[in-house]
């Protein structure tokens, strides 16, 4: 009998929470300010509308706002928490950590809170690192939290990134189980997209000035079929790697949670690795590309679906390129 098997500590999802906020942009809106239609919208990506955040507001205040929601629903103590694991491509500032003023703002006085940026993959990778500090027991209760206010960078005139991308945050709490959690993972970078998918201003490379704050650098930017091409590839390896790795079957997996970019790119991936029909979630008809919130989000919303000792795929690709996949047993 192999007891290792039987002491392996999992690092289980205990709870989670969301927000997005209330401010729609439409399809229609958008036909307002740019050549486009909420017809092309829809076929081109599968989204109706997406949310944005008040100009006043920043990351860090979604982040609070899903954190609260999560403590509230299930009766967790914010003082418990001991790491703050925060993805995100949109800090507050470039320092310090957005994880840091999310502790502030919750009265955490002592806890370790560090920001992590792998664009729309950085969820995946939050969570494998949060998962390590749980498996190495030196951490007990590891929050782990996706939020991007990538409205912030995007150009409303820009067809090619305002019809896709909105805001939000998702988190989800970790603690230590012997019955099952996170599993697996499997998450890659390379560095060969930079051109395809970036922000080019406001680091050392490019600092603002008055130059760049009225040029195209200071806004998201994006190759769409360089990207769609990489993504439906990468995401799809991905799963099927660690699948093969856990001598499983894409039949075990109960559900597949893909990272929310195009409708066209969700769809494409669960034909390559030929999951059965309904198993797929998505949000991104009403909440478009999150960036680092579309996984915790679209769990959070299909929460009731979930029951206790499903197998759950995760799956991302982003800018770098960035990709991965993170299996899962449900246990909240």
């Amino acid at each position: 009998m192999n007891t290792s098997l039987q002491t392996r500590l999992f690092a289980a999802i205990t709870a989670i929470g969301g927000y997005v906020p209330q401010n729609r942009r439409t399809n229609n809106d958008l036909e307002k300010v740019c050549d486009t239609s909420n017809e092309w919208i829809i076929k081109r990506t599968g989204i109706k509308e997406r949310r944005i955040l008040e100009e006043d507001l920043a990351t860090s205040d979604m982040a609070v706002r899903a954190i609260l929601n999560m403590v509230q629903a299930y009766n967790k103590d914010l003082q418990d928490i001991d790491a703050l694991i925060v993805a995100t491509s949109t800090p507050d500032m470039l320092m310090p950590a957005t994880a840091n003023i999310i502790a502030e703002k919750l009265g955490l006085k002592s806890v370790w809170a560090f920001d992590m940026n792998a664009a729309c993959s950085g969820f995946l990778y939050a969570l494998d690192m949060g998962a390590s500090l749980i498996e190495t027991k030196r951490y007990q209760n590891v929050l782990v939290v996706g939020a991007d206010n990538i409205s912030t960078y995007v150009n409303e005139q820009d067809r090619s990134t305002n019809i896709l991308f909105g805001d939000g945050a998702g988190v989800v709490w970790l603690e230590a189980s012997l019955e099952g959690g996170i599993m697996d993972a499997y998450l890659r970078s390379n560095g060969s997209g930079r051109e395809f998918l970036n922000i080019e201003a406001g680091g050392s490379l490019y600092p603002l000035d008055k130059e760049l704050m009225s040029s195209e650098r200071r806004y998201l930017r994006q190759d769409g079929k360089a990207v769609f091409k990489q993504a439906v590839q990468s995401m799809s390896d991905a799963c099927l790697h660690v699948l093969e790795k856990n001598n499983l079957t894409i039949d075990d997996v109960s559900w597949l949670v893909p990272h929310q970019a195009n409708q066209r790119i969700i769809d494409a991936v669960g034909r390559s690795i030929n999951i059965a029909e309904g198993k797929t979630l998505s949000n991104i008809e009403y909440l478009g590309n999150t960036i680092a919130a579309t996984i915790p989000l679209c769990i959070w919303e299909n929460i009731k679906r979930m029951k206790t000792g499903d197998l759950v795929m995760l799956t991302a690709f982003g800018a770098g390129f960035s990709w991965g996949a993170s299996l899962l047993r449900w246990m909240a």
